[in-house]
């Protein structure tokens, strides 16, 4: 995660908070993106520890997640007597706002392809595990897979911007490479996304998804800021997991369209009710 001032550094999420079992962090950033960024208000200790606390946190978990946040940088405490209040910190507001941005569009609109491909080739020695780590990591955030060893690739040559952001900030651009193109005559597009993502894994996440919160109606209060912040914990995952590639590539029925539309229609039927009852925590402090 980013650390002190650093306005250079970029968000490293990784597959373990963004696609694994929910831990107490992860929910954290969650509830930061989804109330105390939108809000601009700082967030009681109390509140964060109550709204983790029913996502199935111990106090004690998010409690040291609340620190680890601060301690990253993230957020700042502020004290009223001997209660403690969090703020964003610059650091923070910044690094929530690119994610949230990139969580809350995921899916949201759809290009026409070109049929133009952007290629990278990046490689770090397997003894910079954390280098590596952070490679991996941030392309598979920018929609890229990886069909064989030092090879990067995407049907969005617009993202070059950003990957070549990402190859500066890991010192990565004097050696690492990138070109533009369609498609050649040797093997087949069909084979090189197969080669690059599980679209079949991609698609399993989508439909549990929507079995989780097709139908659902959360009762007023703590249930519908719970099924929000768990409804958007939940999307996060998707930004890692698909690539957005353009229908041409993808499996006939695809679920990925109408997952988004799920995700549309709760967040926008619980979002006031969900700001409501965080407003009201914000107040009891």
């Amino acid at each position: 995660m980013a650390r002190g001032t650093d306005t250079t550094t970029r968000p490293v999420l990784t597959r373990r908070h963004s696609v694994g079992a929910a831990s107490a962090r992860s929910l954290l950033l969650t509830v930061l993106g989804e109330f105390a960024l939108p809000s601009g208000k700082p967030a009681w200790t109390s509140a964060l520890v109550h709204v983790l606390g029913g996502l199935g946190a111990e106090e004690k978990s998010a409690r040291q997640a609340i620190a680890r946040t601060a301690a990253d940088g993230w957020i700042v405490s502020e004290r009223d007597g001997r209660r403690v209040r969090w703020v964003l910190t610059p650091v923070g507001r910044r690094l929530l706002t690119e994610g949230t941005e990139r969580i809350y569009t995921h899916g949201a609109s759809r290009q026409v392809w070109d049929g133009r491909w952007l290629i990278v080739m990046a490689t770090v020695p397997e003894t910079q595990r954390k280098l590596r780590h952070k490679l991996q990591t941030q392309l598979a955030w920018a929609g890229f897979g990886n069909p064989t060893a030092g090879m990067w690739v995407s049907p969005h040559p617009e993202r070059e911007a950003e990957v070549k952001q990402i190859m500066h900030d890991l010192g990565l651009d004097a050696t690492a490479l990138s070109f533009t193109g369609p498609f050649a005559g040797v093997g087949s597009e069909r084979s090189l996304v197969q080669r690059a993502w599980d679209l079949d894994d991609v698609e399993a996440h989508y439909e549990a998804f929507m079995d989780e919160f097709s139908g659902v109606r959360p009762e007023p209060g703590d249930a519908t800021l719970l099924a929000q912040v768990r409804l958007v914990h939940e999307w996060r995952r998707f930004p890692f997991l698909d690539p957005l590639l353009p229908d041409e590539l993808l499996p006939p029925r695809w679920l990925g369209q109408r997952a988004r539309t799920l995700f549309d229609t709760q967040h926008a039927a619980w979002q006031d009710g969900a700001r409501q009852r965080w407003e009201e925590l914000s107040a009891a402090g």
